[in-house]
This record gives structure tokens, C-alpha cells and sequence, in this order.
């Protein structure tokens, strides 16, 4: 299922942008200087211990946080002064995002696409479209708050992708899930592989070789790698020893 050879040579213009990202709480750094950019077509693992600076990034990408310095970039726009640009071309999935509760699959995704302003007709189409790409038909007309985690998950990423975004940014997707649940969201995600651009956070290394090209780790808030999945199994080492190295684990 490794989907490396299909992302590693991705090129084009960037689709994710981050340019000197820096969040500061008081004399705390949360991230600093934080600079990638992930291409058209590419899927990057975005990865680093807890407390790394990862969803603080992810949320400055999204613009649901403003940078305390530096500046984000989705499709070219710049997130900051031309946000709804940069929301009609994304889709993000936070980790453990809040649904709301006494709403059923169907009729939040209906509450989502009216926001969004999509048209009658085009809502139509892709409620079906996320109902059967996330496998949602069984539990559609049922409150989330009697859903299981993963049914959750998959509530999550439909309202992701209801209004077709050319970019995904991925929170922890398969977090708290089962094998099985993990399983379906990683063939989910290496379909969608096809034809969206994906920066994916998670703590699963073995889904960093399903289903990534690349990867761009972080440490104490700061990238200390950026590149091709394979060069983090370069030589002797393995995924989990290179990322133990970086990551200054055991010192």
C-alpha cells in the first residue's frame, strides 16, 4: 500500500505554505521560524513528539491561529489578509474536532455545505460523494452523539471534504481508532492521495510509509528534517531510530 513512489517526485506550485511560522505565549515558544512547503499532488507527513508544535502549526496553516510572526499560504493566499480564498481550497480535519452532538451525519453536512454557500443542487451531489467515500450511509440519520470514535472520525473528514478542497491538512486522522477503522481511514486517504494535496500529522510511523512521500519533522517547535520518506531509513536506520535521533530522545 506504500504510496511513496506516487508522492516523492510531486512538483508544481506549492499548495502549502509556511514562511517563518513563529507562535509565542509570553516567553514560551510554541514554534520558531517554522518554513516548508508541500507541492501540488504531494502528500507530506507532518511529524514530531508531543509537544512539538505540530497542531499549533496546522492551525496557523488553517488560519484558525494567528502567527505571532511569519506568514501561511493556501493555493497562494496568503491566510492572513485572504482567508476565504485560502477556505474555499481547504479542507482541515483537526484532532478530536468538535462535532456538534445532537446533530445527525446528514444534517450537520447539510449545515456545513449552507455555510459554505454551496449550491443546491452541487450540496446534493456531494452529500452523496462523502456519504459513500466515508462510509457513512449506515449511521446517516443517527445522532453523532450515539456514534462510535470512528464513525466520528469519518463525520469529520466528510465535512472536510464536502466542498471538493484542493488541500487537506490532517490532524491525527486514525487517533484513538481500532485496526480496522485505521485500515479504512488509510485506504481513504491513499484514494484521496490521487488527486488532493495532504499534509498529514500523526504519531504512526507505519502510516508515514503507507501512504507518504515526504516528511517534514519537527522538534521543540523547530523543522529539523525535510525530505523523502526514504532518507529517513537511510543506511542502518529505521523510521523509529532516525526519528528517536532527531528528536533528541534518550539524551
Amino acid at each position: 500500500m506504500n504510496n511513496t513512489s506516487a508522492n516523492s517526485h510531486s512538483s508544481g506550485p506549492a499548495m502549502i505554505e509556511a514562511r517563518g511560522l513563529s507562535k509565542f505565549y509570553g516567553s514560551f515558544a510554541a514554534t520558531q521560524n517554522v518554513s516548508f512547503s508541500v507541492p501540488r499532488g504531494q502528500v507530506c507527513a507532518f511529524l514530531g513528539p508531543n509537544g512539538a508544535g505540530k497542531s499549533t502549526t496546522m492551525k496557523m496553516l488553517t488560519g484558525y491561529l494567528a502567527p505571532s510572526e511569519g506568514s501561511a499560504f493556501i493555493g497562494g493566499f496568503d491566510v492572513s489578509t485572504d482567508r476565504l480564498a485560502a477556505a474555499r481550497l481547504l479542507g482541515y480535519l483537526p484532532e478530536n474536532g468538535p462535532l456538534y452532538l445532537e446533530m445527525t451525519p446528514s444534517s450537520l453536512l447539510h449545515f456545513m455545505g449552507d455555510i459554505r454557500g454551496m449550491a443546491a443542487n452541487v450540496l446534493r451531489d456531494r452529500l452523496e460523494y462523502v456519504a459513500n467515500k466515508c462510509s457513512l450511509q449506515s449511521v446517516w440519520g443517527k445522532p453523532i452523539s450515539k456514534l462510535s470514535k470512528g464513525f466520528r472520525q469519518r463525520v469529520g473528514m466528510a465535512q472536510a471534504l464536502l466542498h471538493d478542497p484542493q488541500v487537506l491538512i490532517l490532524d491525527e486522522p486514525t487517533s484513538g481508532l481500532d485496526p480496522n477503522q485505521t485500515h479504512d481511514v488509510r485506504l481513504l486517504i491513499q484514494s484521496l492521495s490521487q488527486t488532493k494535496t495532504i499534509l498529514l500529522s500523526t504519531h504512526i510511523l507505519q502510516e508515514v510509509k503507507a501512504v507518504c512521500g515526504r516528511v517534514v519533522l519537527v522538534n521543540e517547535g523547530r523543522v529539523v528534517f525535510d525530505g523523502p520518506v526514504a532518507d529517513m531509513e537511510a543506511g542502518q536506520h529505521t523510521m523509529e531510530t532516525r526519528f528517536r535521533e532527531l528528536t533528541g530522545a534518550g539524551k
